[in-house]
């Protein structure tokens, strides 16, 4: 097990592979149904743009997209580096199933690629989406879908305009632990009307359903978002870092031992954040250090108060 006292993406790689294995973050013109008004409009409250990261254009095409990060992981990590493709912006599973293999399929023309990793939400998925997935687990070693959760309090849901119900996520997941594709939960931190309980009863859900890995976002507000004009008016409060870190802390310990911790930081495009300032790409390394001291200071790890564990 890791070093550290949580159970990284890093670490996951090392213990499977000899290659350093980097993700090319991918953005294609996909939509969400709370989006586009089949389920609403707008999106989530705290949505940037759908969570474009900076630099990238969904205009490009994927085959380019990735020629591209291909060429720049290899120049910064070396020759040998393999690479997992992420279909990140938006929802990656909101299309007619034959443009969602014409997308997926184009992972399968790199002999450095060796895995594909697909974002989407719990109600964008059915055992037709399910069964095109999974076809990929026999051409490539990993092949994860990642859902976004965010809350396991219905009310949050519906608050964020989120669109979905805590049971659209427990379904989905049920359906996929079927299937041999690894699933990664995301959640948030620091919503103003939520406590620190809410948070651990959505990291002991994730727990509870024995999901393969997870990502931890605190809750930052972008211009031009709803949460960001309303925050404007408002200015109403979030966590600070310390009391991030010690949620945090909080929150790993709970989680079983063998689940990947993917991400436990968020960071917003500069230009347009408004808060929290650790959100900003310079604390990623910090936040790192302070859980790493937090958990040290304890005596814990990732596991200490879990009573659940699985089989990867």
């Amino acid at each position: 097990m890791s070093k550290l006292p949580y159970f990284s993406l890093n670490e996951y790689f090392k213990q499977k592979y000899k290659n350093r294995i980097q993700k090319i973050t991918i953005s294609l013109p996909f939509t969400c149904p709370n989006i586009d008004g089949r389920k609403g409009k707008g999106g989530c409250i705290y949505c940037f743009d759908g969570s474009i990261p900076p630099g990238n254009d969904r205009n490009i095409p994927i085959s380019i997209q990735i020629k591209l990060g291909i060429e720049k992981g290899k120049k910064k990590y070396g020759e040998n580096t393999k690479f997992i493709i992420y279909y990140q912006t938006n929802t990656n599973t909101y299309e007619k199933i034959e443009k969602l293999k014409e997308y997926y399929d184009e992972s399968l023309k790199y002999n450095d690629v060796v895995g594909i990793d697909i974002g989407t939400r719990p109600d964008c998925i059915n055992q037709e989406i399910l069964s095109l997935i999974e076809g990929y687990t026999e051409k490539l070693k990993e092949v994860w879908v990642e859902y976004g959760l965010q809350s396991s309090s219905d009310e949050t849901l519906k608050k964020i305009n989120r669109g979905h119900s805590v049971r659209d996520f427990i379904e989905t997941v049920e359906l996929t632990k079927k299937t041999k594709i690894k699933i990664t939960a995301q959640i948030i931190v620091g919503f103003p009307w939520e406590k620190k309980e809410d948070y651990l009863k959505t990291a002991k859900l994730c727990a509870d359903l024995k999901i393969n890995g997870i990502k931890i976002h605190p809750l930052y507000i972008m211009r031009n978002t709803k949460l960001g004009n309303e925050y404007l008016k408002e200015k109403f409060k979030l966590l600070s870092l310390d009391e991030y870190i010690n949620i945090l802390a909080d929150i790993v310990e709970i989680l079983p031992s063998d689940m990947v911790v993917i991400r436990f930081t968020a960071e917003g495009d500069e230009k347009y954040l408004l808060a929290p300032d650790y959100c900003k790409p310079a604390y990623k390394q910090q936040i790192k250090k302070k859980l790493i001291e937090e958990l040290n200071k304890r005596g814990t790890s990732q596991g200490s108060k879990c009573n659940v564990s699985y089989d990867r």
